[in-house]
């Protein structure tokens, strides 16, 4: 069974697994407060959808800087 994204990829992309975290939820929170999906993820749930957009680079974690 393969994790897609791939959580080492992610840690590349925000820099540190705390990072990663962090992000992740707070833009899953987003999500489940009525933000538009930014990604065409198949999945329902927030934390998965808020994954696949950090690994598309759809969303930049930056040091605790958030941006869309």
């Amino acid at each position: 069974m393969m994790i897609y994204p791939p959580v080492t990829e992610l840690i590349k992309k925000a820099g540190s697994r705390y990072t990663l975290v962090i992000e992740t939820a707070r833009r899953a929170r987003q999500l489940s407060q009525g933000a538009l999906p930014l990604t065409d993820a198949k999945s329902t749930k927030d934390v998965t959808i808020a994954a696949n957009e950090i690994y598309e680079g759809k969303i930049a974690c930056d040091k605790g800087n958030y941006t869309v």
